[in-house]
Parts: C-alpha cells; sequence; structure tokens
C-alpha cells in the first residue's frame, strides 16, 4: 500500500527544496497470520519512505522504519495535520491502529501512539469531513468501528461505536485453518463468502451523512446513516453489489466519482465494475429519518468486466479501484492478469458516469494490489 505527502527534497542534500513529495510504502512483514497469501518474501521492515520528482517519476529511498510494526496495510494521511495512520492486518491478532509523524525534510517516521481496531485483519480507514471520526474496518471479523480523533494533533482516542453485521454469532470459518484468499476457484468462493467480510468505507461526498461498506462475503453494499456529532452508525439497509440474481462477486471498494452523481463498485472475485447512480432525494430521506428504513440510495447502472473475456476468471482478482481527479478514468488492477485497466468515463447525457474499455496495460510486476495517483 502507499500513501502520499507533499515535501522537500532531504535536508541533508543542502540544497534548495525542489517540487516533489514523499511516497510512504507499507509491507507485508508475516505471511503466516493473513487471509491471503502473498507472492515474493516477507519484508524485513514494514514501512519504507521514498522522495519522487514528479518530472520523471523517479523514487529515491530516503528513510526505512526501524519501529517493530506487523503487516502495517493500508495507510492514510489526515488531510491537515502532520499525521499517518496505518493498520496493521492478522487474521490471528487484533488489528492496530499506528500514528506516525513525517518529517518533511527527512521522510523519517516517528511513531506517535497505537490504538487497538477492535477486530481482526484490519483494512481501511476513512476520516470524516470533519477529521473528528476516523471510520476503521477490519475484513476478518466483518466489524466496522467509529474512532474520535483529537482536534488539536489529530491522535487516536477511544472506539466510539463499533458495528457487527454477525451480530455476535461465530465465524464459520477459522483463523487458523483457512482457505487461501488469494485463490478464486469455486471452493475457495464457496468459503470466503461463508461469512460477512467487510472491506472497505466510504462516506458520501454529498452530505458526508451515508457510510457505505462493501461486504466482499455477502455479495452486497452496506448502507448506513453516520452520526458524526454522536460517532454512530445506523444501520440502514444494503444493496447487492452487481445484477440481480448473480453470486459470487466479492464486493471490494467503492469510489465516487468527483463531479457526477455516480460510484463505482470493484467486485474482486468476478473481476468487473459496477456502476451506480446516487440518489440525492432517497439520502436526504435516510438522513433526516431518526429510524431509517432500508431506502436503497444507490441504483445499479451497469456493470463491466476488467480482463480480457478469453483469459480465466478463476485465474484474476480485482485489487484497487481510483477514479482519476479529472473525473475521465476509471482505473481497476488485476491481480492475476497482472494489469490495470483502464476505463473512459462517458459524459453524454444518458450516458453519464457509464464505462467503457479504453486500455490495458501490464504492470511488469505480480499481483498489483494497490495503487495511487501522485499528487502531480
Amino acid at each position: 500500500m502507499s500513501a502520499m505527502f507533499a515535501a522537500a527534497q532531504p535536508a541533508e542534500a543542502m540544497l534548495e527544496p525542489m517540487a516533489g513529495q514523499l511516497i510512504v510504502v507499507s509491507c507485508y512483514t508475516r505471511f503466516d497470520n493473513l487471509a491471503h497469501g502473498p507472492r515474493g518474501t516477507e519484508a524485513k521492515q514494514s514501512l519504507y519512505t521514498f522522495w519522487m520528482d514528479p518530472a520523471n517519476g523517479q523514487m529515491t529511498l530516503l528513510s526505512v522504519s526501524k519501529d517493530t510494526v506487523m503487516n502495517p496495510a493500508f495507510s492514510r494521511f489526515h488531510p491537515e495535520k502532520n499525521m499517518l495512520y496505518t493498520v496493521t492486518e492478522s487474521v490471528a491478532e487484533p488489528g492496530e491502529i499506528v500514528s506516525w509523524r513525517v518529517c518533511p525534510l527527512t521522510g523519517k517516521l516517528t511513531k506517535v501512539g497505537s490504538k487497538s481496531a477492535g477486530g481482526t485483519s484490519t483494512c481501511y480507514i476513512t476520516l470524516d469531513r470533519g477529521c473528528e471520526n476516523m471510520l476503521v474496518v477490519n475484513y476478518w471479523d466483518a466489524t466496522v468501528g467509529v474512532f474520535g480523533l483529537d482536534p488539536t494533533n489529530g491522535a487516536v482516542q477511544d472506539c466510539r461505536s463499533m458495528f457487527d453485521p454477525k451480530e455476535g454469532r461465530p465465524m464459520k470459518a477459522r483463523h487458523d485453518k483457512h482457505v487461501n484468499h488469494s485463490q478464486n476457484d469455486e471452493n475457495a468462493q464457496k468459503e470466503r463468502q461463508a461469512d460477512p467480510h467487510s472491506h472497505a468505507v466510504i462516506l458520501d461526498p454529498f452530505f458526508g451523512q451515508i457510510a457505505y461498506v462493501p461486504d466482499l462475503g455477502m455479495d452486497l453494499i452496506r448502507q448506513f446513516k453516520f452520526d458524526q456529532a454522536s460517532g454512530t452508525l445506523q444501520a440502514a439497509g444494503m444493496v447487492p453489489s452487481g445484477p440481480p440474481g448473480r453470486m459470487a462477486l466479492g464486493p471490494r471498494y467503492i469510489e465516487f466519482h468527483p463531479n457526477l452523481p455516480v460510484a463505482y463498485v470493484v467486485n474482486e472475485l468476478s473481476s468487473e465494475v459496477s456502476v451506480f447512480e446516487f440518489d440525492r432525494q432517497a439520502a436526504q430521506e435516510v438522513i433526516a429519518s431518526e429510524t431509517p428504513e432500508s431506502t436503497p440510495t444507490l441504483r445499479l447502472l451497469q456493470t463491466v468486466r476488467t480482463i480480457p473475456e478469453g483469459f480465466p476468471g478463476d485465474m484474476n482478482t480485482c485489487g484497487r479501484i481510483a477514479v482519476h481527479p479529472s473525473g475521465r478514468y476509471v482505473l481497476v488492477s488485476n491481480r492475476g492478469h497482472d494489469s490495470i485497466t483502464a476505463f473512459r468515463v462517458h459524459r453524454d447525457e444518458g450516458y453519464a458516469g457509464l464505462l467503457s474499455t479504453s486500455s490495458t496495460q501490464h504492470t511488469f510486476g505480480a499481483t498489483p494490489r494497490h495503487f495511487q495517483f501522485d499528487g502531480s
């Protein structure tokens, strides 16, 4: 995973500051306690900081964290404070939310603190509009927590609420004996979808009060009314992540278009992107209700494949989906096909937000799990 932070070049160079940015790359340090089976070897250190020249994309290693942090799988920067958050991934041990300060000159990470994520295999972080709360997803046990943030320094505070789609029921899968979640044959899909598996959480960009959680295990997008003041999530229905009647979709991430009332869901298991229209009126009704009913705020418009028709679906799983800041393209990574597929976003009346395949580019490496647009 990677996160970005604008910075000057290293102070040691004693030169005039140059335009550039810092890129923090987080690594898996243990494979035995993961839901999936990564390729390659375990990393010796967990976090590496690089300086990148946006003119040519060249990266220079600046700093390697010496703090022992296990499997910091996902990272996010605070938009206003010098604070980087990482979450640790393990199906056996509770996840941790680790906070870091970043030196903008040297790239050195200084550990500030750590807080239990309240669940296992922690995989995603979202901050609300006011940066008063952090919403955290635990993939393995599917729980979604809301944690307060210190307004002065961004430090993670105590858990304010926790949603458990299992309602306290034990999981069918065992953390010490389970299928490799990197596999995508019929048997692997059956076990992966025997339990709920929340994979991400985002807030709608219009009101910031509707939370969406893709549940890979249940083939649906959970919908919540989010109360920023109390830090609570109130269940408000769910939407299938693809065409009616389809199974083994595996929704992983959801992203909104920057200008259009459209959301894109990447279905990991079926190697597809589903396009949804956001219903503002329905969202307002959910927000206004003290006891929100199951009123869908997303309506399916289109589903497109991310890999060529001739490539076997059981040999691929999708990873990341990202909408370009211009709103002109949607990109998806394919793990197995080892490619990035770019979709063009249509803007014509009646077709706004719909996708058509623009290109597919090999990544020149295996298993592209995550990618990020640079700040330039």
